[in-house]
């Protein structure tokens, strides 16, 4: 992590194209975002909106954004609207070989007294991401 940027790197045992799906089609989405199944709307095309309802302990939050930038398989750019502002964040996607991918996951810093929270909240988003892989 630097001051400016959240960066989480993860090796999946998976091809990129079946990471890709998983993070791009809304039932897979909706399993590893913690999203109700019929709530989730992907449009995956620069432009396009995406929206989720996240389960969390104090009930449902609606989540959404827009889509920035599209590279089939190998680049996203999205914004979450939050309450202070919208965030924009981005994954990458690259073969490394042997039907294996790594994905990295970008997030502007939040300030500093929120960085750790910040950081766990998007390693446990991987994880989540990496189990509902596995079953694919």
């Amino acid at each position: 992590m630097s001051d400016t940027e959240i960066t989480i790197t993860r090796d999946l045992d998976a091809p990129r194209e079946t990471v890709w799906r998983v993070w791009t089609e809304p039932e897979y989405f909706a399993r590893w975002f913690g999203a109700a199944p019929e709530s989730v709307a992907l449009d995956v095309r620069p432009g396009g909106a995406w929206t989720a309802n996240v389960a969390t302990p104090g009930g449902e939050m609606p989540m959404r954004g827009v889509y920035r930038e599209v590279v089939g398989q190998e680049r996203l750019v999205w914004t979450l609207d939050l309450p202070q502002g919208v965030m924009e964040m981005t994954a990458t996607f690259a073969e490394l070989g042997d039907g294996r991918t790594r994905v990295v996951l970008r997030q502007p810093a939040p300030p500093q007294e929120q960085c750790a929270q910040a950081e766990e909240g998007a390693a446990q988003l991987l994880d989540s991401f990496a189990k509902v892989l596995a079953s694919v």
